[in-house]
C-alpha cells in the first residue's frame, strides 16, 4: 500500500536525501507535501518533480512569489499555520521532519499531537523538551523513527531486546576537522576550515556543532529521551572511519554494533520503510578494502562542549534547552564573522552559569528558557567582542 509522506525542510540536506530514498520506491512513496522556509529555487524544482498536494514556505513573503509562478495543482501554504495544515492532514502516513534548530520544535510537537509517524532529523527540539515530547508521543502513540546515524544504530541495535539489561551504549564520533589538531591550530580557525567536514557533507550549523563535538553531546542528550537512558549510561567514542554508528553493550558483555557506509540515506530508507528492510542501490561496506577500525576517548579539554552537554545532562530541567539556545546563537556569531570558534564553548558556560534552573518544567517553561538563554548568549557575545 503507498505510503503518503511529508517532507518538512525538504530543501535541506536530510530533506533531499529523503526525497532521494523516496524516488527510489515510486511504488511504494506518494509525496503528499513539502515545505521550507525560503529557498523556493529549489522548492520549485521539486514540486515540478514530486507534484505534491501542499506546499507549504515559512518565509511569507518568499512563499508569495512563488505561488503566482506555479502550476495550480500544488495548494500553496504559508508561515507555521501552514505546516500546521499539513500536519493536520489525515491522509498522511510519516512525516520527514528535517527542519534543523529549534525552529523543529513546535512543528514535532504539532505532529505528536497528531498522533503520526515521524522521521525525525532534529535532535535539538528533543534536546529542549525531551520529556515533555516523549511522554506526549507516548500517549498520543506516535512513533519517532530517528535518522541520525548514530540514534538509527541504537534503535536498530535494541529492536526486539529488553533496554533494562543495557549496561552502556557507545555513540560514535568521527572527530570532525580538528581530530589531529591541537587548541593553539584551533584558535584562528576560518569558517570555511570548520565547515570541512571529513565523512559528511552537511549544513552550516550542524558542521560547526561537528567540528567542536557539541553535536555529540546534543546527541548524549538527544539518546537519554528517546530511549529514557541516563546520561551515565551513554558513552563518546572517537572513530574516525565512520562505519560504526554506535554501540550498545548489554550486562553479559555482549556488544551489538550497526555498522554502514557513510550515507544519510541508509537510515533515512531504514525509518521510511520501517518495519521492513528494502533493496536499494546505496553503498555498502567493502570488508575485503577495509583495513582497521580505530577508537579513542574524546579529549574534553580540547573539545570542552562536549562535557557542557553532560554538565547540561546531569543537572537537567531547563538547562539542556538554555545549552542549546546559547549554541545556536554562539555557532550563528561564528558563522557571521562576530565570534571565534574556540569562543563558542566560553559563551554558552557563561549563559549557563548564569541560568537559574527550573526543575521540572512546562513548556511555557522550555519556551521562557530559551528565549532568555538566546539574549544572554547576544549580552555575552557583545561583551567578548568588547574586550576585543
Amino acid at each position: 500500500m503507498m505510503q503518503q509522506i511529508a517532507v518538512l525542510g525538504s530543501t535541506g540536506s536530510i530533506g533531499q536525501s529523503a526525497l532521494e530514498v523516496i524516488r527510489h520506491f515510486p511504488a511504494k512513496f506518494k509525496v503528499l507535501a513539502l515545505s521550507t522556509n525560503s529557498r523556493t529555487d529549489i522548492l520549485s524544482e521539486q514540486i515540478k518533480e514530486f507534484h505534491p498536494a501542499f506546499a507549504c514556505v515559512r518565509d511569507v513573503q518568499a512563499g508569495r512569489a512563488l505561488e503566482a509562478e506555479s502550476a495550480a495543482q500544488t495548494k500553496f501554504l504559508l508561515g507555521e499555520s501552514g505546516l500546521e495544515e499539513i500536519i493536520r492532514d489525515k491522509r498522511l502516513d510519516k512525516i520527514v521532519l528535517g527542519i534543523s534548530g529549534s525552529a523543529g520544535l513546535e512543528p514535532l510537537l504539532k505532529s505528536i499531537e497528531a498522533g503520526c509517524d515521524i522521521v525525525l532529523a532534529n535532535k535539538e527540539a528533543l534536546v529542549m523538551a525531551g520529556p515533555i515530547l516523549m511522554k506526549r508521543a507516548r500517549q498520543k502513540k506516535a512513533r519517532i523513527m530517528p535518522v541520525d546515524s548514530e540514534q538509527s544504530a541504537i534503535w536498530q541495535c535494541l529492536e526486539g531486546r529488553n533496554p533494562d539489561r543495557l549496561k552502556n551504549v557507545y555513540l560514535t564520533a568521527s572527530g570532525g576537522p580538528f581530530l589531529q589538531s591541537d587548541r593553539k591550530q584551533m584558535r584562528g580557525a576560518s569558517v570555511a576550515r570548520v565547515l570541512r567536514h571529513p565523512r559528511w557533507k552537511m549544513g552550516k550549523k550542524i558542521s560547526v556543532d561537528s567540528a567542536n563535538l557539541m553535536n555529540k553531546g546534543l546527541e548524549v542528550l538527544e539518546a537519554m529521551y528517546l530511549f529514557n537512558l541516563p546520561a551515565d549510561k551513554i558513552k563518546v567514542l572517537i572513530h574516525p572511519e565512520a562505519i560504526i554508528h554506535s554501540m550498545v553493550e548489554f550486562m553479559d558483555g555482549v556488544v551489538m554494533a550497526q555498522l554502514s557506509a557513510t550515507d544519510m540515506r541508509i537510515p533515512i530508507q531504514y525509518a521510511l520503510t520501517y518495519p521492513e528492510r528494502l533493496s536499494n542501490s546505496l553503498p555498502s561496506i567493502d570488508f575485503y578494502k577495509l583495513k582497521a577500525l580505530n577508537f579513542q576517548k574524546p579529549d574534553f579539554k580540547k573539545f570542552p562542549c562536549l562535557g557542557l552537554a553532560y554538565r547540561a545532562a546531569g543537572e537537567a530541567g531547563t538547562m539542556p534547552c538554555v545549552l542549546n539556545a546559547a549554541n545556536e546563537v554562539s555557532v550563528e556569531g561564528f558563522l557571521r564573522g562576530g565570534l571565534a570558534f574556540v569562543s563558542i564553548p566560553g559563551v554558552i558556560a557563561r549563559v549557563l552559569d548564569a541560568h537559574r534552573k527550573i526543575e521540572n518544567p512546562g513548556l511555557e517553561d522550555i519556551l521562557a528558557a530559551d528565549e532568555w538563554a538566546r539574549k544572554e548568549a547576544r549580552k555575552v557575545i557583545q561583551r567578548e567582542r568588547a574586550v576585543l
